[in-house]
């Protein structure tokens, strides 16, 4: 990396890091199989992540492509599609500096956080569909009342917030909620990144549910997370204006390549 690239990179990152410590992300992946191949694709890389900074943080959702002569790479930033401009620009910010930390040496990289995704590579990946590498969340407990109940309601909801997010106007975002009982409400969200066809998104949330009944069966919460969508339903608030600060707990986690 040059010095002037170097600059450039900290200029804009560390802006919200002098005041406040680095989040934890939900996952991250950094494919050993793409290395990077020339200073000048690491440089374009750091020009890159700038550009998802500056845009992202605005915007909420960018993808773009940067470089030059036979050497390009591809990147993609957004945010949760309820998350306010400014928790949007923290997040962004911290996914891009983590991002080249954890994945120094890598052409192919993804980080996830609660409320933003940011990924880059060396190959063409926008508009098309991606559900290689999954990152799967669930809560150790199972559900207390009725199963068959709980199992109906949720797939319904996932169905209606589903259909949400296939819509345009909602850029890739479903969410909804539902009463289980007089004390109980089940939540839910869905969302697809905004470079997705409808019909690629509602694949994208098809499989991302299908993992439900297997990884998922009968537990209070639920997170699916793949690059090109999520989805996630919990027995708490998770979405805004309904946000919580509730975290999982007793959760168990796993990374799954189908």
């Amino acid at each position: 990396m040059t010095l002037s690239h170097h600059l450039l990179l900290l200029g804009v990152l560390s802006l919200w890091h002098c005041s406040a410590d680095s989040a934890d992300p939900l996952g991250v992946f950094c494919d050993k199989d793409a290395k990077i191949g020339s200073p000048k694709e690491s440089a374009y890389i750091d020009d890159l992540s700038v550009q998802l900074v500056l845009k992202a943080s605005t915007s909420g959702f960018v993808a773009i492509s940067y470089g030059s002569g036979q050497v390009f790479v591809h990147g993609l930033a957004q945010c949760r599609g309820d998350v306010g401009k400014e928790a949007c620009s923290t997040c962004i910010q911290d996914a891009a500096m983590q991002i080249r930390a954890r994945c120094p040496n890598e052409a192919d990289a993804r980080i996830w956080f609660d409320y933003c995704f940011l990924r880059y590579s060396n190959k063409d990946f926008i508009g098309k569909l991606d559900t290689r590498p999954g990152i799967l969340y669930r809560n150790g407990d199972n559900v207390t009342i009725e199963t068959e109940r709980f199992n109906e309601e949720l797939g319904k909801l996932m169905e209606n917030i589903g259909s949400q997010a296939v819509e345009r106007r909602n850029e890739g975002l479903g969410k909804g909620q539902t009463k289980l009982s007089p004390f109980v409400t089940l939540y839910a969200l869905a969302q697809c990144t905004r470079d997705l066809s409808p019909l690629s998104c509602a694949q994208c949330l098809s499989i991302s549910v299908g993992n439900f009944p297997n990884f998922c069966n009968n537990r209070k919460g639920c997170r699916v997370l793949y690059s090109s969508c999520y989805t996630r339903y919990e027995l708490y608030p998770i979405f805004f204006p309904l946000g919580s600060t509730q975290r999982f707990s007793n959760t168990q986690m796993m990374m799954v390549y189908p």
